[in-house]
């Protein structure tokens, strides 16, 4: 993707990712129509193409997902619509568009069960309906054989501008002498703006295919809610416990660290560690006076 492109980003006006994706592909020098629901209805296959070739796009980016991991246990039809139909729906419009299709999925598609960071190769396992849902939204794409394409695995976002996990913590915190978090999961927490540089990063690389793309280093959520809460100033415990002591409708992997050497070899440099990332958004977060 050298030089100037044009990009849709679908949920660019006020989503987690979207906001950040948005100002990271303008600050590279390309042009972007962010869009919400009521601008443009993403299941309107008609509107899509339409956009597609009123902007001229070359790509078009899918950050709207369902994501409520609990509740899609009892709404597997709803997260499906968004998880599975949607990105093929989308990849169905891109081949006949010529638009290139960027989509992002998870690092629930894995059992958990392995103990070193999982690859792009690595057998998937899905042990919940939303790990389920966004294993078949990137099958849709793949079934389709759209070759101008990426899939973006990324895992534990927080950052800028709306609510997430370690927003919630430091809320918490600030009201509770105390904070339990479960300690027996480990991931890769990532920050949503250094999500956006990396997807901008892949396509200047003109790189295809499927990426792991999570900040490097590894936590459990304990882990990452007492960096927050310590990087805050805020006086609070945060203690662990286990996954059995707060029992969540989904099942989710015990581990999911994403391995990042294929990002790092299609960009050149490997993804900068969650905990300078965590520091930059808190420390963001602190100065607002939030």
């Amino acid at each position: 993707m050298s030089g100037h492109k044009k990009v849709i980003v679908l949920g660019g006006v006020t989503g987690l990712l979207g906001v950040p994706l948005t100002q990271a592909l303008r600050q590279a020098g390309h042009e972007v129509l962010p869009t919400t629901r009521g601008t443009l209805d993403p299941f309107d296959r008609e509107a899509v193409v339409a956009a597609i070739r009123a902007f001229a796009a070359d790509w078009i980016v899918n950050t709207i997902a369902y994501t409520a991991v609990d509740k899609a246990e009892d709404e597997p039809d709803e997260a499906a619509r968004l998880n599975r139909v949607l990105p093929g729906n989308l990849a169905r419009i891109c081949q006949e568009t010529g638009a290139g299709l960027v989509h992002y999925s998870t690092d629930f598609v894995f059992d958990g069960k392995k103990t070193s960071p999982y690859a792009e190769t690595d057998p998937v396992d899905p042990q919940s309906v939303y790990g389920k849902t966004k294993l078949a939204g990137e099958r849709a794409i793949l079934e389709l054989g759209l070759e101008k394409h990426l899939i973006l695995r990324t895992a534990w976002l927080f950052g800028p501008g709306k609510t997430n996990f370690v927003e919630k913590i430091l809320g918490f915190a600030k009201t509770r002498d105390v904070l339990k978090v479960v300690h027996d999961q480990i991931g890769s927490p990532t920050s949503t703006v250094d999500l956006s540089g990396m997807t901008v990063d892949l396509l200047q690389a003109g790189a295809t295919g499927l990426f792991h793309t999570v900040n490097s280093g590894r936590a459990s959520w304990c882990e990452l809610a007492s960096e927050a809460v310590s990087t805050a100033g805020i006086n609070c415990e945060v203690l662990p416990i286990t996954s059995a002591e707060y029992p969540q409708k989904a099942k989710r992997p015990a581990y999911s660290v994403l391995d990042t050497g294929r990002f790092a070899a299609a960009v050149g440099h490997a993804p900068r560690p969650w905990i300078q990332a965590l520091r930059e958004y808190v420390y963001g977060l602190v100065d607002e006076g939030e």
